[in-house]
């Protein structure tokens, strides 16, 4: 009798779990996972190792065959009122067929081309933020042809990174690899699309890391905090590439190619990458939060050379020195010093500025980090909590703003009867005005918006559209009233 209870009891047991197994299996299945590495574990399995030629040399046959089809042709459709003459430094630098420098001064649409690497099966996409910068129009074309519209999650500056979103399933995708393991040295492959040729590999050796090439921010681009902290490689890059994979012998993604070194927009030796850790961590805060989460440190850094280590009674170069700790910042707090010479953060080895930037980077405000130091030349581990720009350590959500209340206005959509009437490709009408950003510059009722941020815009979902995706707090108002719609009005104002 015991042992028939027995069996009966352990018969429940088992089906009882194998119920809250299905049950759990069922959970887990339907939610979306919340980070691309985990989007990427869901249907990727374990890389092979990569193979040996026959003569002995890397053989990247493999490596090509699983990346070129992660790999996408980025186009671009920008609708510009008027050329922009300013230098921009990504124009020589990265030179993706934008329509720079029309010699004629000619308004209409401007065409762009770059590259984009699928990370998700799902259909999210890295590429860089100069290639889809100002886009009216995103068409990305899959190495098997097909064609899909790219929407912007969102974008960062700062590191010349963006996350583009295509509506597909079951997209190849290349697997995440690890930028700190990348030795100098090491056979390397660029995949692209250069001067709109799809599907291209070159190869290459890592020639430096932690390049800072001051590209980042240069000349009037929206950023505050640069980080270049680059992969450079001698594997041909050229425009078009800009957004690219560069990847290691075994097919993991291990930077996005954004550079070249070039005084002619070609290839000239030297292209540079943004290391896959910091891009990973820039992809996963647009995915989650809309926005880059930076985390700061709280300190100026000088690097450490013969004469900086003399000055400072060190004992060798090796390191970072703390030249000033902010007031009320992560380091203060934490009781890190002038004078400290930081070593290593989170367990990786820093010997530059650009690596030490890097490596804040790849954290959060309110993350715990060890910080190794060098004060009066013996070794000592700081824990420090990481702040944001503000000194807190909270997170920020982007949040979205309503269009109508911020500018104060109600809006009417114009007939295309209307448009060819006053001559105009696109608008929206002020059917109505009250306090707000408009009234405040003078703007009057019956006023047509033409563009924004030099994007066309032809609803209330349009203006919506641009003013939630715009890279800084300005917004530039372009326009005419009805009864002399020969003279544009143009104003520009900050939104926050």
């Amino acid at each position: 009798m015991n042992m028939k209870k027995s069996i009966f009891i352990g018969l429940v047991v088992a089906s009882l779990g194998g119920f809250v197994g299905v049950a759990a299996y069922k959970f887990f299945e339907q939610k979306n996972p919340e980070t691309i590495s985990e989007r990427q574990k869901v249907q990727f399995a374990s890389l092979p190792e990569y193979p040996i030629a026959a003569d002995g040399g890397t053989d990247f046959t493999v490596a090509a065959a699983k990346t070129v089809p992660g790999v996408v042709h980025i186009k671009v459709t920008i609708n510009e009122s008027s050329q922009d003459n300013s230098f921009d430094p990504f124009r020589d630098f990265f030179g993706d067929n934008r329509g720079f420098g029309n010699p004629f001064g000619q308004r209409g649409p401007q065409m762009g081309s770059g590259s984009g690497v699928i990370i998700s099966a799902d259909g999210y996409i890295v590429t860089n933020n100069h290639v889809v910068r100002g886009a009216d129009k995103i068409e990305v074309i899959l190495n098997d042809k097909r064609s899909f519209k790219g929407k912007v999650i969102g974008t960062d500056p700062n590191t010349d990174l963006a996350l583009v979103k295509i509506d597909a399933v079951n997209l190849p995708f290349i697997v995440y690899g690890n930028s700190d393991d990348v030795k100098i040295g090491e056979w390397v492959l660029a995949v692209g699309n250069p001067f709109n040729l799809t599907s291209t590999v070159t190869a290459g050796i890592v020639s430096a890391k932690g390049r800072n090439i001051n590209i980042i921010g240069e000349n009037g681009t929206a950023t505050k905090f640069p980080i270049e902290s680059f992969i450079q490689t001698d594997a041909a890059v050229n425009p078009g590439n800009s957004g690219g994979a560069l990847v290691s012998t075994r097919g993991e993604l291990i930077g996005i190619n954004t550079a070249i070194a070039s005084q002619t927009g070609s290839y000239a030796g030297y292209s540079f990458a943004v290391p896959v850790n910091l891009v990973r961590k820039v992809m996963d805060d647009l995915l989650e939060f809309g926005k880059v989460q930076r985390a700061f440190l709280g300190v100026q850094i000088q690097e450490v050379n013969s004469e900086v280590a003399k000055e400072n009674g060190l004992k060798n170069t090796k390191g970072v020195l703390i030249s000033t700790v902010t007031d009320g910042g992560a380091a203060e707090a934490a009781g890190l010093k002038k004078g400290d010479v930081v070593t290593s953060i989170a367990g990786v080895d820093v010997n530059s500025t650009s690596e030490l930037t890097e490596q804040i980077g790849r954290h959060r405000p309110g993350d715990k980090i060890d910080v190794k130091v060098i004060r009066e030349n013996k070794d000592k581990l700081i824990a420090v909590i990481l702040r944001g720009e503000d000194n807190l350590t909270g997170l920020k959500k982007k949040e979205a703003v309503n269009a109508n209340s911020l500018l104060g206005a109600n809006f009417s959509k114009l007939s295309d009867s209307e448009k060819k009437t006053l001559k105009i490709e696109s608008g929206i009408k002020i059917s109505s005005l009250k306090a707000g950003k408009l009234s405040s510059i003078g703007i009057r009722d019956g006023f047509i918006i033409t563009k924004l941020n030099n994007k066309t815009v032809n609803s209330a979902e349009d203006v919506d559209e641009v003013i939630n995706s715009s890279e800084s707090n300005m917004l530039m108002v372009e326009g005419v009233y009805a009864q002399n719609p020969f003279s544009k009005y143009v104003y520009s104002f900050n939104i926050k």
